[in-house]
C-alpha cells in the first residue's frame, strides 16, 4: 500500500499526515506585468519570474508544507493552451485550426519547474531538506472545453501533448525531486456533457487520456492525484494510475460510506481538503455572528490596510477537526495528505495566505491518529 515520503523542515521523517497546497498564490501587480495576456512570459522577464517562482516556493517549505505545488501565479488554464499550436482564440473559446494540436517549440518545459530545478541547491541551503514538489497539469476535460465545437477525438489531443508535458518535468536530483503529479480537473462533472455520457467514445478517450498522462507519471515513480471541484460523475474512480482524489471541503466524497468501500476497492487514497480557499466565504463564515462589520465593509477596510487578511483565516480547531473526522471515517491509511481545498490567489495579500499554508501545517504535524 503506498504511502508518502515524510519529512519536517529540518528534513528528520515524522508519522505526520503530510501536508500539501495546490498551487497558486496572490500575484502582486509588478508580477502581472511580467506576463502576456495569455499568461506566457516576456522573454526579458523570465529570469525575474523564476527568482519569484523560487522565492515563493522557499516560502511554502518555510511555512511547513511537505509537498508543495510550483507557485502557480499564471492561469492555469491560458498557460497551457498557449502552449498548443494548432489553435485560435476566438471571442471567448478557441478553435482547433489544424487537423493535429502539437505543442509549441520549447513550450514542453514549464518555467516555473525550470526554475525550481536550476536553483535547487538555493533551495535546499535555505530550507535544510531536500525538497518534494507537486507538479500541476489542467486537465484534457477542462482545456478542451474551451474549444465550443469539439468532438471526442480531442481528449486523445490533449492528453498526448500534456503526457509530454510531464514527462520533460519530472526530475529527481540531489537537492529535491518531483513525487505527485496533479492532473487538474475544475470543470469536471460540472454540466451534464453529452460527449463524456455513458458508452460513448468521448467517455472512453477521456479515461485513456487520464490513464495516459497518469501512467507517464507512474513510470517515473511518481504519483497521480486527480483535483476535482465535483465529484458528481464518478469516472474519476476509474484510471488505475491516479492514486490520489481530491476536491473540496465541502464535496459529499469526504461524507459518504461509499468512499470508503470504492477507496478499498479501487485501492486509491484521499487528499483530505480541511481549509477554505474562497476568501468571501471565509469572511462570511467569519461575520456569520458579527454585527460590527458587513462583509463590503470588510473587504474594503482588507484593501485600504486597516483590518487585517489574516483574521478571516478558519481557526485551526476547525481545520483540526475537519482532519480527524476524514481520518476516523475512513481510516488514517487511506488519508495520503491534507491541505487547502483549492489554490490561494484570491486572498487579499500574499501574507495571508502563507499565514493559510502554516496553519495547515501546524495542524497536519500536530494531529495525532
Amino acid at each position: 500500500m503506498w504511502k508518502p515520503e515524510v519529512t519536517n523542515i529540518s528534513g528528520r521523517k515524522t508519522s505526520s499526515i503530510p501536508s500539501c497546497d495546490v498551487g497558486s498564490l496572490p500575484c502582486s501587480t509588478e508580477l502581472d506585468e511580467v506576463l502576456h495576456e495569455d499568461s506566457s512570459i516576456h522573454k526579458s522577464s523570465m529570469e525575474k519570474f523564476k527568482q519569484s517562482i523560487v522565492d515563493s516556493f522557499i516560502d511554502k517549505l518555510k511555512a511547513g508544507i511537505s509537498i508543495p505545488a510550483f507557485p502557480q501565479f499564471r492561469d492555469m488554464n491560458q498557460m497551457f493552451l498557449s502552449a498548443f499550436e494548432g489553435v485560435e482564440k476566438v471571442g471567448g473559446g478557441f478553435t482547433q485550426t489544424e487537423i493535429h494540436l502539437a505543442l509549441k517549440p520549447e513550450f514542453d518545459l514549464l518555467p516555473e519547474v525550470v526554475a525550481i530545478k536550476e536553483h535547487s541547491g538555493k533551495i535546499k541551503e535555505q530550507t535544510d531538506q531536500r525538497f518534494q514538489l507537486r507538479i500541476c497539469v489542467t486537465g484534457p476535460y477542462t482545456l478542451a472545453s474551451f474549444f465550443p465545437h469539439r468532438n471526442w477525438q480531442i481528449y486523445r489531443e490533449i492528453g498526448h501533448l500534456l503526457t509530454r508535458i510531464v514527462d520533460r518535468n519530472i526530475f529527481s536530483q540531489k537537492h529535491g525531486k518531483v513525487t505527485l503529479l496533479s492532473i487538474d480537473e475544475p470543470l469536471f462533472g460540472f454540466i451534464d456533457d453529452p460527449l463524456i455520457d455513458r458508452n460513448t467514445a468521448g467517455r472512453e478517450e477521456l479515461l485513456k487520456a487520464w490513464e495516459t498522462i497518469a501512467q507517464k507519471a507512474e513510470a517515473k515513480n511518481v504519483q497521480s492525484c486527480i483535483h476535482l471541484h465535483s465529484t458528481s460523475d464518478n469516472l474519476f474512480w476509474e484510471p488505475e494510475s491516479i492514486n490520489i482524489i481530491e476536491s473540496h471541503v465541502d464535496d459529499p466524497i469526504y461524507t459518504m460510506k461509499a468512499t470508503k468501500e470504492r477507496l478499498e476497492s479501487e485501492d486509491k487514497f484521499l487528499k483530505a481538503s480541511i481549509a477554505k480557499s474562497d476568501f468571501d466565504v471565509l469572511i462570511e463564515d467569519s461575520l456569520r455572528f458579527a454585527t460590527d462589520l458587513t462583509v463590503p465593509e470588510a473587504w474594503k477596510g482588507i484593501i485600504k490596510g486597516t483590518i487585517k487578511a489574516e483574521r478571516f483565516l478558519e481557526k485551526k480547531e476547525i481545520m483540526t477537526k475537519r482532519l480527524t473526522k476524514i481520518i476516523n471515517q475512513y481510516g488514517v491509511e487511506r488519508v495520503a495528505m491534507a491541505g487547502p481545498e483549492c489554490g490561494l490567489r484570491g486572498f487579499p495579500t500574499y501574507g495571508s495566505a502563507v499565514s493559510c499554508l502554516r496553519d495547515v501545517s501546524d495542524v497536519t504535524r500536530s494531529t495525532s491518529f
